[in-house]
């Protein structure tokens, strides 16, 4: 059997093993975590079979990277709770890496073999790993800013919330710069310039000001933790704006990211 034969069947235990773990985690948090982690391993198990099947990275498509995101997700928010040890976000990260796991299955990918010149290069797994990371513990902090909204002010369960989102963008952040950094030094060799206002350069940088506005926010109003939880929706937004909306506006066919569409 195929890629595309397989995909759903295997996509689909991922998911039911993320579903009954959740389902379990209350009340026997061993047995829970354990099929958690067998679904996120299996997702892992994917992405490393497809890589081999195409000899090629699979982070060309939008599809590709949404994969990369399902199985980034909970391995993000898992280390956030281990450090810091809560569970409360493992019920907002499953749901959401299952979201985009169903999108997925909803519309299955081609497996294209290619891979154009451009994204020939040494740097392409780094800077969209970077950037993946990035997203993953930044979504994190989005779904604590929705726990967080939902709380009384000044609770523990906001308090809680807000430094889960504020180590969340953090490290996510760390991610963001990383990302950017790297796909400049790779611009520099590929089209000779570090930067050009390309459409999607732009979006990133724009995305990467929102979340550095919301770390000096946090700086300079360390109490206003509702207007905090509105800059992490604001800043998500643009985030989502960058990595999917940029390729349904005009400005994408001036892009030469137009690839990862």
């Amino acid at each position: 059997m195929n890629l595309i034969q397989t995909f759903p069947f295997t996509a689909g235990f991922a998911l039911a093993a993320w579903a009954l773990g959740l389902a379990t985690l209350p009340r026997k948090r061993l047995l829970g975590t354990a099929l958690l982690a067998i679904g996120t391993l299996t997702l892992g198990g994917i992405l490393a079979t497809i890589w081999i099947s195409l000899d090629r990275p699979p982070l060309r498509t939008l599809g590709e990277t949404r994969l990369w995101y399902a199985f980034l997700l909970p391995i993000a928010a898992g280390v956030v709770c281990i450090r810091w040890k809560m569970t409360w976000p493992i019920y907002y990260a499953i749901p959401l890496a299952g979201l985009f796991l169903g999108i997925n299955l909803a519309h299955p990918e081609s497996w294209d073999r290619t891979l154009m010149p451009a994204l020939r290069s040494i740097l392409f797994v780094p800077h969209v790993l970077a950037y993946l990371l990035a997203y993953a513990f930044l979504s994190a902090a989005f779904a604590a800013s929705i726990r967080g909204w939902r709380a009384p002010a000044g609770s523990d369960r906001c308090e809680q919330a807000l430094e889960f989102a504020d180590r969340s963008v953090q490290i996510g952040f760390a991610f963001l710069t990383l990302g950017l950094c790297i796909g400049a030094v790779w611009a520099k060799g590929a089209w000779g310039h570090y930067w050009a206002w390309d459409p999607k350069e732009t979006w990133a940088l724009l995305t990467w000001l929102g979340y550095l506005g919301y770390l000096h926010f946090r700086l300079q109003h360390p109490n206003q933790a509702k207007e905090a939880f509105l800059f992490l929706g604001a800043a998500w937004i643009v985030l989502l704006l960058c990595w999917f909306g940029l390729n349904l506006m005009p400005i994408a066919e001036q892009s030469v990211h137009t690839y990862t569409r």
